[in-house]
């Protein structure tokens, strides 16, 4: 089937139940089987003429459809196709159900099914901010030095980060594009691309040389959520198209965080509704990400301990006598007994420790507590002000195609606008773009 017909469920079950070979007939003759039509009636609800009208366009596409040029365009580039069954098929793709992909083209180094056996989806805004670029590359880096493959759509911002942080780890990463595996899109990824198929995997149902629809990225997004063992929201704004992944997540019953951010900034809101709401748990750093998806036992994170200082290391009497020493002016022992609620001698005994030790000095009347001096350290040359990092995904002359929540968050706040890339060709994958979407004016003087 054509990439239009990816994660249609009436299709799924009509392959589930008579078979691709069968499907693939009962299209090409306009002739559904009656039990599969009496089924979607009544147990569906669906009228006949939905499944007529969705019949006709199923016909139509099949006979626009090329399958063997497209194994042969998959072969030229070195991709590979493979279906339910195969030994490189994740079996955890069997919970979407009928919305099941009925195959999937992969072009990369590693197997997919057991880079996805420890996995984390992490998603966000397109247009991230600083914080967000940064945790993403953080969670990257952490997951792939502790063995977890990092799953993400291969985007600008978030995306983007999450993949080059695992690279840098020397991990495995999964990059779902909703496009043909040998379209670079973003076009100024080909680099990106470039190092995930020789380090991890690109994977996209789409057969090469399909370009992304707004609709194709929403479908894609069940194939992220689905292939991890749980999603990471790292920065999003309400309506973002990573809140769609963790409605995918929460549908498969797989775990869920998110990363809290500033309560100022709207890229974080999306976050900030779903711990709210208590959808998702607030993870902070990467080993907190493999506690809550990591296998009970074996991938348990060590609890933080609050600073120890040296007055933790006192017994409970010298803790009491210290603390009835005052600050300022000075007391006898007979009265720091009293206070502390010790006989005499305990407290003349648990005072010279604690002049010994520092803590308190004597005084013209008595003893109070010595003073504790504070140090700070200089900071480094290196800590002065560098020039703003120039990041190689912006270029404020282009608009993303589909623009979202993220996008007018990020106009708002004048915050650099995504580089889609120009449609020059280059050798490793195409970088044809699709039909872009009309944007709104920008006041250029504005963001100058």
């Amino acid at each position: 089937m054509r990439a239009a017909d990816v994660g249609d469920p009436i299709m799924g079950r009509l392959v589930a139940q008579h078979g691709a070979a069968t499907a693939a007939d009962a299209i090409r003759a306009r002739s559904l089987p009656p039990e599969f039509i009496e089924q979607e009636m009544t147990l569906r609800d669906r009228p006949r003429d939905e499944l007529t009208a969705r019949l006709n366009a199923w016909h139509a596409r099949l006979a626009a459809s090329n399958p063997a040029a497209d194994i042969e365009n998959g072969e030229r580039c070195g991709a590979r196709l493979i279906v339910p069954g195969d030994a490189e098929w994740p079996t955890q793709l069997d919970q979407l159900g009928p919305s099941r992909p009925l195959g999937l083209w992969l072009w990369g180094a590693v197997d997919l099914r057991f880079s996805c056996l420890k996995s984390v989806a992490l998603v966000g805004a397109r247009s991230a901010t600083a914080y967000g670029k940064h945790i993403a590359a953080e969670f990257g880096v952490g997951l792939g030095e502790s063995g977890w493959t990092v799953v993400s759509g291969g985007a600008f911002g978030v995306d983007s980060a999450a993949h080059r942080g695992a690279l840098t780890a020397g991990s495995p990463t999964v990059v779902v594009l909703a496009c043909g595996v040998d379209v670079c899109y973003p076009s100024s990824h080909d680099t990106l691309f470039a190092k995930v198929r020789d380090q991890g995997v690109i994977v996209s149902e789409c057969p090469p040389g399909v370009h992304p629809t707004r609709a194709r990225f929403l479908i894609r997004n069940r194939l992220i959520a689905a292939l991890s063992r749980g999603t990471v929201v790292v920065e999003a704004a309400l309506r973002s198209g990573a809140l769609n992944t963790a409605t995918h997540a929460l549908a498969l019953n797989r775990h869920l965080a998110a990363v809290p951010g500033p309560i100022t900034s709207r890229l974080s809101d999306g976050c900030h509704r779903l711990l709210r709401e208590r959808k998702a748990v607030c993870v902070t750093s990467p080993e907190e990400i493999i506690d809550l998806v990591g296998v009970m036992g074996d991938d348990l994170v060590s609890q933080p301990r609050t600073p120890a200082v040296a007055r933790d290391k006192l017994n409970d009497v010298t803790k009491r006598v210290l603390d009835a020493v005052p600050t300022r002016r000075g007391a006898g022992p007979a009265s720091i007994a009293v206070a502390a609620g010790v006989n005499l001698s305990t407290a003349l005994s648990a005072l010279g420790g604690l002049a010994a030790a520092g803590y308190i000095e004597r005084a013209a009347d008595g003893w109070r507590l010595r003073k504790q001096t504070t140090s700070y350290r200089k900071a480094p040359d290196s800590a002065v002000l560098e020039p703003p990092h120039i990041d190689a995904d912006a270029d404020p002359s282009q608009d993303p195609p589909f623009p979202d929540e993220d996008d007018l968050v990020r106009r708002e706040h004048n915050l650099p606008t995504p580089d889609e890339g120009s449609p020059e060709s280059r050798p490793a994958c195409r970088t044809n773009e699709p039909e872009r979407h009309t944007a709104p004016p920008r006041n250029t003087l504005n963001e100058r």
